[in-house]
């Protein structure tokens, strides 16, 4: 590998660009190739086989583009298929999901209950709740599957009277009473925390993935020596199938300048 080699990440979708945005703050001499499997979102409501078969294409693709590292900025393919790519490309190349990163950081903090939402893959799969109790048996864990959320914000209905309406019927869930963190485990969720700290009228912490995934990136680029010292090269952006609000939503983080290429894997 090379120090000027970019930073391959996927998602579903749109959800993802929260982590791409993140690492490109923190890192800012880093290049990105970034796919939103659109045509296929959300992957919350499909299969563990079919999330593993998206994701092992995602991933050699971005391989096959002089990916790095690969950033698994989803959720729901971290919850199931990110043991599978860590396995198999061992030795290749190196895999961060958006899964221990965060848990990591709960176990950090004096947390006696945390609630969790996010698609019904990862709620499904129990990763962060059978992850957090190995860690730190004492915390008490509620989850809670959102799957009208993901959707909703991959069409452009966030920061409006409809999206708070959804958040707050979810959010008023009666598991919920006490917590004294929400754990946003979907990426497409940051887009929306400003709704949420607005439900909980900040006195609930609410902990997106965000810098958290991307301070683990810095983390694993410092210690395998791989971080650019150099110029930044020209961020790259794919998807499975155009959508208006995947190029919105792309040029409001980055800038008019960005250019979308559709492949089909």
């Amino acid at each position: 590998m090379k120090k000027n080699q970019p930073i391959g990440i996927f998602d579903s979708g749109i959800g993802g660009l929260t982590v791409a945005k993140a690492i490109v703050e923190l890192l800012p001499n880093e290049s990105l190739i970034y796919f939103g499997d659109t045509e296929h979102m959300p992957y919350g409501d499909r299969s563990p086989e079919h999330i593993r078969q998206y994701s092992e294409n995602i991933a050699d693709f971005l391989i096959a583009k002089g990916a790095k590292i690969l950033v698994i900025a989803c959720n729901s393919a971290s919850s199931v298929a990110f043991r599978m790519l860590k396995e198999k490309y061992e030795g290749e190349i190196d895999v961060i999901g958006v899964i221990t990163p965060v848990v990591d950081y709960i176990v950090s903090k004096d947390i006696k209950k945390t609630g969790i939402i996010g698609t019904k893959a990862t709620i499904g799969s129990k990763n962060h709740e059978l992850l957090l109790k190995e860690k730190k048996p004492s915390v008490k864990v509620v989850s809670l599957a959102t799957p009208l959320l993901a959707p909703m914000i991959e069409e452009g209905f966030f920061n409006n009277s409809i999206s708070q309406t959804i958040i707050n019927s979810y959010l008023s869930n009666w598991r919920f009473k006490g917590i004294q963190a929400l754990v946003l485990a979907c990426t497409h969720y940051p887009l929306i925390k400003k709704e949420i700290l607005k439900y909980y009228n900040k006195n609930v912490e609410v902990i997106d993935t965000t810098e958290i995934v991307a301070k683990a990136v810095k983390e694993l680029l410092e210690r395998k020596k791989l971080l650019n010292p150099g110029k930044k090269g020209k961020d790259k952006f794919f998807v499975s199938e155009f959508t208006e609000s995947f190029e919105k939503t792309t040029k409001t983080f980055y800038g008019s300048q960005v250019s979308i290429e559709e492949v089909k894997l």
